[in-house]
């Protein structure tokens, strides 16, 4: 294959700080380490537990962005830690305000409507200024005095972000499975040069089908064992179905 070929098969790739999960994870992340450096004691656990997930579900957005040109599974592995992040978060938050018989706003209350209402009138602005313009955005909430106020604002912005991180990972999905990326095209590329059949769609090679239950297939490596670190096609369905294919 030519240097041409090689580069028409990378997908582009980065390009998150303009995604409005990324944004909105900014805002969250920046939101929690104010809210701990507020309202939690600092020596307590909960404030490295709060912040590191706060921090991976930005990181992790950004770096599922950075890989997509080689590997649409290693994104789509990435940003589902992102979101799962996300949710360890929100029971954080869900938890201080329980635990020291705080109100938590329900979904219809005036206040998490008005926080809703701001992602839906802000408009594009330049990428290096969406995170301050972000902030900005939802300082009466953010900068507020009562810890109440500030959690229930956050949680918000968390359901938001969950939202976008969802619509994220439904497109993910669906473009894997119609193509893949560098990596898995290289791995349809090698089954075919060792004369295995692989499904090719219109114009592109695909990942071939489950041998047990023909659904889609994904790239993985073996963890142990004697093949420990050596790649193999398994069955998207895993562990229902535990067809693979060797490469």
């Amino acid at each position: 294959m030519s240097d041409t070929g090689e580069q028409r098969r990378i997908r582009p790739s980065g390009g998150y700080r303009g995604l409005r999960s990324f944004q909105t994870a900014t805002v969250i992340y920046d939101a929690t380490v104010s809210f701990c450096d507020r309202f939690i004691d600092k020596r307590s656990r909960l404030v490295d537990q709060m912040v590191q997930a706060a921090r991976s579900g930005r990181q992790n957005i950004a770096e599922g962005s950075r890989a997509s040109a080689t590997s649409s599974q290693t994104e789509l592995r990435l940003v589902n830690v992102a979101r799962a992040s996300l949710d360890e978060l929100l029971l954080d938050y869900e938890d201080f305000l329980r635990q020291r018989g705080k109100h938590q706003w329900a979904k219809d209350d005036v206040e998490a409507r008005a926080v809703r209402g701001v992602g839906k009138t802000l408009v594009p602005h330049p990428v290096d200024q969406a995170d301050a313009s972000d902030a900005a955005a939802y300082a009466a909430w953010l900068n507020h005095s009562d810890p109440e106020t500030v959690a229930n604002a956050t949680i918000c912005l968390i359901h938001q972000a969950n939202y976008l991180l969802d619509q994220q990972i439904a497109g993910l999905e669906r473009s894997f499975i119609s193509e893949g990326g560098y990596s898995e095209s290289l791995a349809v590329a090698r089954l075919q040069a060792r004369g295995r059949p692989a499904r090719p769609g219109p114009g592109k090679e695909v990942v071939p089908s489950c041998p047990q239950c023909g659904g889609p297939m994904v790239l993985r490596t073996a963890r142990q064992g004697k093949n420990a670190g050596s790649q193999f096609l398994g069955c998207a369905a895993y562990p229902t179905c535990k067809g693979i294919v060797q490469l």
